[in-house]
């Protein structure tokens, strides 16, 4: 059984990310973790200082919580998973800085799903927000960023670029999702330069059909920082697998901005994880 965590800012509750775990659930039992998070003082939000401890960026959270609104989110979420015989556990009452506390819980945890339309959605009008930006750098586990309309995978797309960044997310994806390990996967490398092979491509191979029932490999002959979004958005029922999201050790080909335009795109769920 793995331990999921699904976090909430406020009275924004995401029913994608809820789906998405409901349909883990089904292939093998989870426990699902919801971490229902303070809600944060917009008016102030440009007045806080980053990095003052540790490097964490601390948002200012609002004293008057709408305990109203807080409940009703905690009831549907407990309902929801009594409804679907899903084992839950509710995490509440931060007292600190959000950021904080949730890297914290990821810690301890095997997943955390968020999502993209409602975390933290009115930090900024972009996307994803820093917010959202700051979790999936500072996260300890693997996260999922679910639009609110998706299906769910029938596809994998494996982001591999040569490095052990996307190689360590193929292998963590395949150990968390031993049941999507067996549908049609493709492992995709893409580079600047199209006339360059792909790396290491017998090792990468030999892991990755391990893994993969379906597998299948295909060299882009695409220029990678301009299209590869727009060609994975045309996928239909896919997830895109991805390695580092962080500030000094993203990948070459897939840097921060290929992922900043999938998620805004909303169109298909991503997974990214780092070491």
């Amino acid at each position: 059984m793995k331990k999921i965590l699904l976090a909430f800012d406020g009275d924004h509750f995401s029913e994608a990310a809820f789906e998405f775990a409901r349909k883990m659930n089904e292939a093998e039992p989870i426990l699902l973790t919801g971490v229902f998070l303070p809600q944060i003082d917009y008016a102030n939000l440009w007045s806080y200082s980053a990095g003052s401890i540790g490097g964490a960026v601390f948002i200012p959270l609002v004293e008057d919580v709408n305990q109203t609104a807080m409940a009703k989110t905690l009831q549907h979420f407990e309902h929801l998973c009594i409804t679907n015989n899903i084992d839950y556990r509710i995490h509440k009452d931060f007292k600190e800085f959000a950021l904080t506390e949730l890297k914290k819980e990821t810690s301890f945890a095997d997943l955390l799903i968020l999502g993209s339309e409602s975390f933290y959605e009115n930090v900024s009008t972009g996307e994803p927000n820093e917010y959202m930006q700051e979790t999936l750098h500072k996260a300890k586990c693997p996260v999922i960023i679910v639009p609110e309309v998706f299906d769910f995978p029938e596809n994998n797309i494996l982001a591999y670029d040569g490095t052990d960044a996307s190689v360590y997310a193929i292998k963590q994806f395949a150990y968390l999702f031993p049941a999507l390990a067996n549908k049609k996967t493709l492992l995709v490398y893409s580079n600047e330069n199209t006339g360059t092979a792909i790396p290491e491509n017998s090792n990468i191979e030999e892991l990755a059909a391990r893994h993969f029932t379906d597998l299948s490999i295909s060299k882009l002959n695409i220029e990678p920082r301009k299209f590869f979004a727009s060609w994975y958005s045309q996928k239909k029922a896919a997830i895109l697998v991805s390695g580092s999201f962080g500030r000094s050790s993203v990948s070459r080909m897939f840097k921060k901005s290929f992922i900043n335009d999938i998620i805004k795109e909303h169109k298909l769920p991503v997974f990214i994880t780092h070491r």
